[in-house]
């Protein structure tokens, strides 16, 4: 057995241990990397050290002597996710003078700057910029658009999507086994995982697909509402859309989802706030009231609406609100979670959709991360957890002198628990059988339970 490839360490400095900080130490410190976290609040650290392996120093990321205490000299990394655009992007400024081959990665929430971002990152050198709220909104727009499921993400450029739903009582594919889905869709998909009782499996074909499962199906963005129609569940596209909360990602969804021509109510507390809103968004309906009362929601239409978005910065009314409209037959609901970190028991509330908007952040920079370290023939390209963590899928991007090109898939002796799901060649989406290869150039999509994948050999033995 050929001994297993040893991955480089890297040292990386995060300046910030709020949500997406303390996410990103927990991702990266079970990868290996050396890592130094950099906060003014000297619980915060004391805190962050207690539970991982990873140096701490307390200060402020724009204090040049405070990154070189963290060890700027030799960091690989440097990654500001404080709660102040300003001191990251002048953080990452800073970091950068000192090391012209330093990465830098900053976040930046403030739509002022959404519009100047490439701007910003070309002319600070700044590696990647990252929004959680826009991406909480665009992954929010995407459920929205496929209201049968659970979470849809996107790769190959968003010509591909990977579908979760829940399979339904009488469904006609409880009961079906894996290999005669093929009877069932008449396009190019894969079934990639299955969770049944709180286990999670990469299904064979022999499998049996039963009512309560929850599955993942990846296929062309084009046809994916064939998913749905095949199997007999509503395919309608969703009109109205009623938002609780006008922060950030309320404001990022309500101007994708108008510029979809969907009707948009947003309900905010803050008078001032609504004024804001009314301003930036004038063909939404801005509602100054408190979306926690059950009476203000039924005034304002829940019933009359077709999806429900609780986005305040409460995980617990979030929660209760999306308990309430989950009641309502027929409506999409999806809860945005900041802080609470009890997944069993937010899987048990049958909330419906979920959006974790400091794991959108952290998967992206830890997509970033892996790729740097690589050295052997492919990117990672695209990165997301599924099912609590418990599965990846990662997109490669395949370069000559990767050891996966040009043996057919049934000769490569891959890791188990382990799917080469997609292929994006050119623009065109594969769904490869045993026969097929791997080619460079490709663009090859991998479901596994196995963790820290960051190159495509990674999938061999």
């Amino acid at each position: 057995m050929p001994e297993k490839r040893r991955l480089p360490t890297l040292n990386i400095i995060i300046v910030g241990c709020g949500k997406v900080g303390s996410t990103l130490v927990e991702q990266l410190s079970k990868e290996g990397h050396d890592i130094t976290v950099v906060d003014t609040n000297e619980r915060v650290i004391q805190d962050i050290t207690d539970m991982y392996d990873v140096m701490g120093i307390v200060g402020s990321g724009v204090h040049m002597q405070v990154l070189r205490d963290a060890g700027l000299g030799t960091a690989d990394i440097v990654i500001a996710v404080t709660g102040s655009d300003e001191i990251n992007l002048l953080c990452c400024t800073i970091a950068k003078k000192v090391g012209a081959r330093l990465a830098v990665i900053a976040r930046v929430r403030s739509p002022e700057y959404s519009e100047e971002l490439p701007y910003l990152r070309q002319q600070l050198g700044i590696a990647m910029i990252i929004n959680p709220d826009l991406e909480a909104a665009r992954e929010i727009a995407r459920i929205i658009s496929r209201p049968q499921a659970l979470s849809v993400n996107a790769f190959a450029k968003g010509h591909a999507e990977l579908v979760r739903f829940t399979i339904q009582k009488n469904n006609v594919l409880d009961g079906k086994r894996i290999l005669d889905l093929d009877r069932l869709f008449s396009f190019g998909y894969i079934l990639c995982a299955i969770e049944r009782n709180g286990e999670v499996t990469i299904p064979k074909g022999m499998d049996t697909l039963q009512a309560g499962d929850e599955i993942t199906i990846l296929a062309a963005s084009r046809d994916v509402h064939k998913i749905f129609s095949a199997i007999g569940m509503k395919t309608g596209a969703l009109h109205t859309c009623m938002i609780i909360g006008g922060g950030k990602t309320s404001y990022y969804l309500a101007r994708q989802l108008l510029e979809q021509k969907m009707d948009v109510r947003i309900i905010e507390s803050n008078p001032e706030r609504c004024d804001e809103l009314s301003s930036l968004l004038p063909e939404a309906i801005v509602i100054n009231g408190n979306g926690s009362s059950e009476q203000v929601l039924r005034e304002e239409g829940i019933d009359t609406v077709e999806s429900f978005a609780a986005l305040t910065g409460i995980d617990e009314e979030n929660i209760l609100m999306s308990l309430y409209a989950n009641r309502i037959p027929g409506l999409k609901t999806i809860t945005k979670i900041n802080r609470i970190t009890f997944n069993d028991v937010i899987d048990d509330l049958k909330l419906g959709s979920v959006v974790y908007p400091k794991y959108i952040c952290a998967e992206e920079i830890t997509a970033y991360v892996r790729a740097r370290r690589n050295s052997i023939g492919s990117n990672v390209e695209t990165l997301y957890h599924m099912f609590d963590n418990r599965v990846e899928a990662i997109e490669f991007h395949i370069e000559r002198g990767s050891p996966v090109i040009g043996t057919p898939l049934m000769n490569l002796k891959m890791k188990n628990q382990l799917l080469v799901a997609c292929v994006n060649r050119n623009g065109k989406i594969l769904f490869p059988r045993g026969q097929d290869t791997i080619e460079a150039g490709d663009s090859v999509i991998i479901i596994t339970k196995h963790t820290g994948l960051s190159d495509a050999a990674d999938i061999l033995l």
